[in-house]
């Protein structure tokens, strides 16, 4: 069973791989962002497996790194969005 102390430190990992696929994918990185990805979704399968309930601090440092997470992931869609619309037009034709 994880403790919370643990739980935070996942997902300040996850939060740290989520940059680091931030500028992968903003510097067409292809291949560090899919590695990147399968770093971060190990550390998915852990939060799937089940997390001890957070209060306090830790609670409050676990949501303010999920936000992180949340807009990292909205800045690798903005970078990646317009590529996968290029492939996609492209396979079209």
């Amino acid at each position: 069973m994880m403790t919370p102390n643990d739980v935070v430190s996942m997902y300040e990992q996850l939060a740290g791989l989520t940059a680091k696929m931030t500028l992968a994918a903003q510097a067409g990185d292809w291949t560090s962002l899919a590695a990147l990805e399968q770093q971060c979704a190990r550390h998915q399968q852990a939060v799937q497996s089940g997390v001890p309930v957070l209060s306090g601090e830790a609670r409050s440092r676990k949501i303010a790194l999920l936000k992180q997470i949340m807009a990292n992931d909205r800045a690798i869609r903005d970078a990646t969005e317009p590529w996968m619309n290029n492939v996609m037009a492209a396979a079209a034709h």
